[in-house]
C-alpha cells in the first residue's frame, strides 16, 4: 500500500501542493498577523540572488547548500528593507520595492552572464511546474519518492516543530511586541528566525509551484483565516485547513480544465478569500452591509421617537404622526419609514391610537432619555 502511494503520479503531486501549502500558511499566519505579509514577497523574489550566489560558489543546484543561500539571501533581503525604512528616508513599502528587485535583478544578470546552459533560469524559480515533481525521486528504504515530498516534508517538519516549541512567545510576540521584549521573548530573534524559515520554505518550494505562487500559500489562506476568527489557534488551523482545500480542488479543476496545477491551486486560495470577504459571519461584506442597515434602522427608530414625542399632544400630532409626515418631512423614502416604524413596533415603542401613531409607555421613556443625552451633551 505504501509503495502504491508513492507510485501514484495523482497522489505525490497532492501532497507536494499540501506540504507547500501547510508550511506556507504555519509560518504565514504569524507573517500576517505582523503585518509583514509582503515580505513573502520579497523574499520570493530574492531566492534568486542567493541560488545563484550559492551555485557560482559551489556549483550545487541541489541539497541544503541552496537553501542556505536563499536563506541568507532573505535575511538580506530584511536586514536591507529594516534598515532603509529605520532610516526614515522611505516607507516600508517603497523600501520594500527598493531591495528587493535589486537582488532579483542582479540575480538574473549573474544566471545570464554564468548559468546560460544551468537549468536555473528566472522562469523555473517564478512558474515551477508541480505535475513533474514525480520524476525526481530518491531512494528512502528501498523506495522511490520524489525528492520535492521528501525536502518539503523535512520543511514542515521543521516549521511545525517550531510553530510548537515558540507558541507562546510567537503568540505574545505578534500582539505586543514590547511586552514580549520586556519578558525576554527576544521578538526580534523570532522575527528573523520566522522570515529565515519562510525564505528556506520558498526555495523548497519553487520546484513545485513557483517562487511567485508560494506567496499565494503564505499569505491567502492566513488572510481568509483571519476574516474568520480571532482566536490565534483557529487562525492557524483555518489557514491550514484552507491550504489543503485549495490544494484538492485546486487539482481536480486542473485537471477537468487542463490548466497550470499550481497556477489553479493558487487560484482557490483567492478563491476562500473572496467566498469569506463577502459572507464571513462578523466581518464580511454581506454582513457589515447588515449592520449598517440595522444601525440605520435603530438610528431612525430613535429619531421616530424623538419626532413623535415633540409633536405628542399638540395640535400637529394629526399631521406630523403618521407615515405619510416621515416621507415628507424627514425626506425618508417610503420604505425606509415602513422600516422605522416597524422597528419601533417590535421594540414596544409606539403604537397606533386613532390611525396615528403614538408613543407607548416606554416610547415616552426612551424619547426622554435620548432628550436628556442631548441635553446634558448640549451643557
Amino acid at each position: 500500500m505504501i509503495a502504491a502511494f508513492f507510485e501514484s503520479i495523482p497522489a505525490m503531486i497532492l501532497l507536494t501542493g499540501c506540504l507547500v501549502g501547510a508550511s506556507g500558511a504555519l509560518l504565514g499566519s504569524f507573517l500576517v498577523l505582523r503585518g509583514n505579509a509582503m515580505l513573502t514577497d520579497a523574499i520570493s523574489h530574492s531566492i534568486v540572488f542567493g541560488i545563484i550566489v550559492a551555485w557560482l560558489l559551489t556549483r550545487q543546484l541541489s541539497g541544503p547548500v541552496p537553501l542556505i543561500g536563499a536563506a541568507l539571501a532573505g535575511v538580506l533581503t530584511v536586514v536591507l528593507t529594516e534598515a532603509l525604512a529605520r532610516s526614515r528616508l522611505v516607507r516600508m513599502d517603497a523600501a520594500i520595492g527598493l531591495v528587493f528587485p535589486a537582488l532579483f535583478a542582479a540575480g538574473g544578470i549573474l544566471i545570464s552572464l554564468y548559468a546560460r546552459d544551468v537549468h536555473i533560469h528566472a522562469e523555473s524559480v517564478l512558474l515551477g511546474e508541480i505535475g513533474f515533481v514525480w520524476l525526481n525521486t530518491v531512494a528512502i528504504l528501498g523506495q522511490p519518492v520524489p525528492v520535492a515530498v521528501v525536502t518539503l516534508g523535512a520543511v514542515f517538519a521543521v516549521n511545525l516543530a517550531f510553530v510548537l516549541a515558540f507558541w507562546k512567545e510567537l503568540k505574545l510576540a505578534s500582539f505586543d511586541p514590547g511586552l514580549a521584549a520586556a519578558l525576554g521573548f527576544l521578538p526580534g530573534v523570532l522575527h528573523y528566525a520566522i522570515l529565515t524559515l519562510t525564505s528556506v520554505t520558498a526555495v523548497a518550494a519553487f520546484d513545485a509551484v513557483g517562487a511567485v505562487l508560494f506567496i499565494a500559500f503564505v499569505i491567502v489562506p492566513p488572510a481568509t483565516a483571519y476574516l474568520l476568527t480571532r482566536r490565534l489557534w483557529r487562525m492557524v488551523a483555518l489557514a491550514v485547513a484552507l491550504s489543503l482545500a485549495a490544494c484538492v480542488v485546486g487539482y481536480a479543476l486542473a485537471l477537468r480544465w487542463n490548466v497550470s496545477i499550481a497556477g489553479m491551486m493558487a487560484s482557490m486560495t483567492g478563491v476562500w478569500f473572496a467566498i469569506a470577504l463577502l459572507a464571513a459571519p462578523e466581518r464580511g461584506l454581506v454582513a457589515q452591509a447588515l449592520q449598517r442597515r440595522r444601525a440605520r434602522v435603530e438610528h431612525d427608530c430613535r429619531a421616530l421617537v424623538a419626532h413623535l414625542f415633540t409633536h405628542q399632544d399638540s395640535p400637529e400630532m394629526a399631521e406630523e404622526n403618521t407615515r405619510s409626515a416621515l416621507v415628507a418631512h424627514l425626506g425618508w423614502t417610503a420604505p425606509r419609514a415602513r422600516a422605522a416604524i416597524l422597528r419601533a413596533h417590535d421594540r414596544a415603542l409606539i403604537e397606533r391610537r386613532d390611525g396615528l401613531l403614538a408613543l407607548s409607555a416606554k416610547g415616552e421613556a426612551e424619547a426622554r432619555a435620548i432628550f436628556g443625552t442631548a441635553a446634558g451633551l448640549a451643557r
